[in-house]
């Protein structure tokens, strides 16, 4: 037995996995031996979310027969409308709030009487939970507003088709690029915190909408979804102050405080995701506002030139960029981590699936730090 205490599993391997990999220290990722920076700038999110599913790229062919299958999708039973709408009125947490319609959703599925081996059912089930959450999503927002869902276009992309049910207006070509290359590159990253609570509960032989509720339950923790808001907070921030940009982040950093979107338990340098949304920020700030923009790359060059963190292995990661590059199209801060749980459920999905393919319960032991021998005293005699 190994005696061996790893807090937080780090550095720990408990699975194998052909779906992505995460290189830290050379800042890279790939998706089944694929480059992010391939996929994000030439591929759609629905041929990644195929390549993850199926272990390759779809022909065109493939590619229309999916996204049709798909689209097929995305209406939602109106009793969870209801039930969202209700949740809306309340004043429920956006992440709250899907993972309760996820797990509603499953009361609608017309395939109830499959196996849990049955992993072909279960990915049709996932292909149905993907194509819903931009529609739940979309419709608790309009709720928040006092207005009616938009119905889903079936002639949009995923990513386009979010946009249009979350404002009522079509995107333009650049806003519906940068959301689905955002999709794309919050798809999958490896064994993340969300990811691993999704293959445990599947490791159970529960079904896939348990194991994609335990996954937003796990992105909703500040410690693994959420930062991408943070950010957005401190930007407003700088906004508000009297401060120049350049004199904020020295008081800040003078005064201990933490710039969120900065460091990463993977990454030693610069999120390669970060890299992508840097230039898409770039891009919607010459057509639009650049104020945003231009605090993000202000911040990232005095930690980098005056403090130095860089040499010590602390960079931008995702979310640093993925914040004002959501607030510049448009979307609700709070939105931001269910947006990261729509995009991520494509590898949910297929992490779950790839290890019920030989399948073995994930049961690990903690060491017993607790009292030995203790004398047992009746009730009475307390």
């Amino acid at each position: 037995m190994v005696d061996d205490l790893e807090k937080g599993l780090e550095g720990v391997l408990v699975a194998e996995s052909s779906l992505s990999s995460v290189d830290g220290d050379a800042g890279r990722l790939i998706y089944r031996g694929y480059p992010i920076e391939d996929l994000a700038r030439g591929a759609s999110y629905e041929e990644v979310v195929y390549l993850l599913w199926h272990g390759e790229l779809p022909t065109a062919e493939e590619l229309d027969s999916f996204t049709a299958s798909l689209n097929e999708e995305r209406a939602v039973d109106d009793d969870v409308l209801e039930t969202v709408e209700r949740l809306a009125d309340a004043g429920e947490q956006p992440m709250a709030a899907l993972r309760t319609a996820v797990s509603m959703l499953s009361a609608y599925e017309p395939e109830t009487d499959t196996e849990p081996e049955d992993l072909e059912a279960t990915l049709r089930k996932g292909r149905r939970i993907t194509a819903k959450l931009p529609t739940v999503l979309a419709a608790f927002e309009r709720y928040r507003l006092g207005e009616e869902p938009v119905d889903p276009d079936p002639d949009l992309g995923l990513a386009a088709n979010f946009l249009y049910m979350l404002t009522g207006e079509e995107p333009d070509e650049l806003a519906a690029e940068t959301f689905d290359q955002a999709l794309t590159l919050h798809a999958d990253h490896g064994l993340n915190a969300s990811t691993f609570t999704s293959m445990v509960i599947g490791s159970t032989m529960a079904d896939i909408y348990s194991a994609v509720t335990g996954g937003i339950g796990a992105l909703s923790g500040p410690l693994h979804g959420g930062a991408n808001q943070d950010v957005m907070e401190v930007l407003m921030e700088i906004d508000e102050s009297d401060l120049d940009h350049r004199e904020w982040i020295e008081q800040a950093i003078e005064e201990g405080r933490r710039i969120p979107g900065y460091g990463h338990r993977v990454y030693n340098v610069k999120d390669p995701r970060a890299k992508i949304l840097e230039e898409r920020s770039e891009e919607l700030a010459e057509q639009g506002e650049s104020k945003w923009y231009d605090y993000t790359t202000t911040i990232e060059q005095y930690l980098v030139e005056e403090q130095g963190l860089a040499e010590k292995g602390i960079a931008p990661n995702v979310d640093f960029y993925s914040g004002s590059v959501y607030y510049q199209l448009g979307i609700p801060i709070d939105l931001y981590t269910p947006i990261f749980a729509m995009s991520r459920v494509s590898g949910w999905i297929a992490h779950v699936i790839e290890y019920q393919e030989d399948n073995r319960l994930i049961r690990p032991r903690a060491r017993y730090t607790g009292p030995e021998d203790e004398e047992f005293v009746p009730l009475e005699e307390r």
